[in-house]
C-alpha cells in the first residue's frame, strides 16, 4: 500500500484547487466544511474508511521542501503560469508546523449506520494563516465514498441474507460467510482492491481478496479478517478433458481430502455433472468426507440464476437426499452445498432466494460469491456524496455559506457548523449553535496532524451489525425495483 509513484501528498488534488487560495475574500481565516451523502440508491450508510486516509496520507509529517519544490515545477509546467501554485503556503506549513497539516476532523465512529442527508464528517484549519487548507484536501477525503458506498452495499444484501435464513432456516449461524468476495480481479487496482475487499469484511467474514486482509492488518488492527477454502476454476477442470471431468473433480477431492472445498461444475454440462459425476461416480468420496466432518460446494457459473441453483439443489437432493427443518424447508446433507458466484448483487441475490424459498429449499444450503457487482458497480453518485464549505470566519466574523441552484434543489447544501444528534433513535443534523455539545456524535478523529481515534475492525464490526431498527429490506427492494422499472 505504500508503492506507487504518488507520494507527495500536495498532488493529491484536483488541478484547480491550487488556485483556490487566491479566490477566497481578504480577512478569511477559518473554513469549515462537512461531508454527506445527499441521498442515493441506498437508504442509509455504513460509514467506513476515513482513518486509512488519514492515516495513509494526513499523519505526521506528510509536507516538505523538496515535495514544495517538486510540486512547483510540475505546476508551472502544467498551467503554463507560475501565479497558481501556493509555495507560500506549503512553506507556512514547513516552516511553522514541520510539516504536519492544522486540520480538525470530527466524524461519526467508523460503523455506525447513518441515514442519507446526514453530516458525516467536518473538517476546519487551525491556523488561520492557511484556510484554503479545508478546501484543499476535499479531493481526498471525499475518496471514503469507495469504502463507505461498498460497505453499505455489502450490508444490504447481508439483509436480504438474513431475511431469508429467518424465514427458511432453523438459525443463522451460516450468515457470517454466505456473502464471499470474489472481487479482486474485478476492481480498478490492487489499491481498490483492498480498500472495497475491506469494507465488505465490515460486514462478512469471506473474502478470496487477500490485499484486504493486509490492509486490516496495516490499518485496523486485525490479524485475520477472512477466510477462505480450495476451490477450483474452469482451467484446472478443463485441462483434464471433456473425457476426465470426473477425474478432475476427484482430483480436487484427493488433493484436499479434509475440510471444504468447491469444484465449478458447469465446464460442459453442469445437469450431468450434478447427476453423473457428483451424485454417482464421486458420491462414495463425498459421502466420506462428510463423515470425516468436511464438505463439497458445487459450483454452478453460468446461464439464469434463480433458475440454475433450484435445478441443482433437486439433483442433488435426488441423490444424497434431503431433510425438512423446524421451518418446513429442504435440506442437503450438512456435507453438500451450491455456491453460486455468477451475477450476484443486491438485485439479483433476493430473486435467488425467493425462488428457492419457492420451491421449498432453505437459504442455508447455498453461500453466495459477489465480485465486480460488490466491488466495482458503485460510484460517487451511488450515495450522492459531497464535500461542502457551510462555515467561515471573514474578518473575525462567522458566515454561514451555503449553495441552492435554483436547477436541483437535491444539491442543495447545508449551512453552518453542524453536529449530528441522535433523538429517540433517530439521526439528525443540526447546528452547533443553541444545541448541547455532549450529545453531538461526530468525535475528533484527527488533529493538526495526529489521529485522535483508532478504531479497530471489531469495534467497527460490532457498530455495523444487523439490528431491529434496521430498514424493511424487502421494501427497499421493492422500491428499487419500481423505480429501476420507471
Amino acid at each position: 500500500m505504500e508503492g506507487g509513484i504518488l507520494q507527495n501528498v500536495i498532488l493529491l488534488v484536483d488541478s484547480y484547487k491550487n488556485s483556490h487560495h487566491r479566490q477566497y475574500p481578504t480577512g478569511t481565516s477559518y473554513i469549515y466544511s462537512y461531508f454527506e451523502s445527499r441521498g442515493g440508491k441506498f437508504p442509509y450508510t455504513v460509514f467506513f474508511g476515513l482513518q486509512y486516509i488519514l492515516k495513509r496520507w494526513l499523519q505526521g509529517p506528510v509536507v516538505t521542501k523538496e515535495m514544495i519544490q517538486e510540486a512547483k515545477e510540475l505546476h508551472a509546467q502544467h498551467f503554463g503560469r507560475n501565479d497558481v501554485f501556493n509555495e507560500e503556503g506549503w512553506n507556512y506549513i514547513v516552516e511553522r508546523h514541520g510539516g504536519k497539516l492544522p486540520l480538525k476532523v470530527c466524524a461519526v465512529p467508523e460503523g455506525t449506520i447513518v441515514p442519507t442527508k446526514n453530516v458525516l464528517f467536518t473538517v476546519v484549519n487551525t491556523d488561520p494563516m492557511v484556510p484554503w487548507l479545508t478546501s484543499f484536501f476535499e479531493t481526498l477525503l471525499v475518496q471514503v465514498w469507495y469504502p463507505m458506498t461498498v460497505a453499505t452495499n455489502s450490508r444490504i444484501q447481508k439483509q436480504i441474507l438474513h431475511h431469508y435464513l429467518s424465514k427458511t432456516n432453523d438459525d443463522l449461524d451460516p450468515l457470517p460467510r454466505s456473502l464471499h468476495d470474489y472481487g479482486y480481479r474485478g476492481v480498478s487496482s490492487v489499491e481498490s482492491a483492498a480498500i472495497g475487499g475491506a469494507a465488505h469484511l465490515v460486514n462478512f467474514e469471506g473474502t478470496d481478496t487477500l490485499a484486504a486482509l493486509v490492509f486490516l492488518r496495516k490499518y485496523y488492527h486485525c490479524n485475520m479478517a477472512g477466510y477462505s477454502i480450495p476451490a477450483s476454476e474452469h482451467s484446472t477442470v478443463t485441462i483434464w478433458g471433456r473425457d476426465r471431468e470426473t477425474d478432475a473433480h476427484r482430483n480436487m477431492l484427493e488433493a484436499f481430502p479434509d475440510g471444504i472445498i468447491a469444484s465449478v461444475s458447469d465446464s460442459y454440462n453442469i445437469w450431468d455433472t450434478c447427476e453423473k459425476i457428483w451424485g454417482e461416480e464421486l458420491r462414495e468420496l463425498v459421502l466420506k468426507r462428510g463423515k470425516n466432518g468436511g464438505a463439497v460446494y458445487i459450483r454452478p457459473d453460468s446461464g439464469d440464476p434463480p433458475t440454475v441453483v433450484v435445478k441443482c439443489l433437486n439433483i442433488l437432493g435426488d441423490a444424497y437426499g434431503t431433510t425438512v427443518n423446524s421451518k418446513g424447508y429442504k435440506m442437503l446433507p450438512p456435507y453438500l452445498r451450491v455456491v453460486q458466484g455468477d451475477g450476484i448483487s443486491y438485485k439479483t441475490i433476493g430473486k435467488i432466494l425467493e425462488n428457492m424459498k419457492t420451491n421449498g429449499w432453505s437459504a442455508a444450503n447455498v453461500g453466495f460469491g459477489s465480485g465486480g457487482s460488490l466491488l466495482q458497480k458503485v460510484n460517487r453518485d451511488t450515495q450522492k456524496c459531497a464535500y461542502k464549505c457551510s462555515h467561515a470566519i471573514i474578518d473575525g466574523k462567522g458566515v454561514d455559506v451555503y449553495k441552492q441552484p435554483i436547477t436541483d434543489p437535491g444539491k442543495d447544501s447545508k449551512k453552518g457548523r453542524l453536529a449530528l444528534h441522535l433523538i429517540n433513535g433517530t439521526y439528525t443534523t443540526v447546528q452547533q449553535e443553541g444545541n448541547d455539545p455532549k450529545l453531538d456524535m461526530l468525535v475528533p478523529v484527527f488533529k493538526d496532524g495526529e489521529l485522535l481515534k483508532d478504531y479497530t475492525l471489531q469495534e467497527i464490526r460490532e457498530r455495523a451489525k444487523l439490528c431491529s431498527s434496521d430498514i424493511n429490506v424487502m421494501q427497499f427492494l421493492k422500491e428499487d425495483s419500481a423505480n429501476q422499472d420507471e
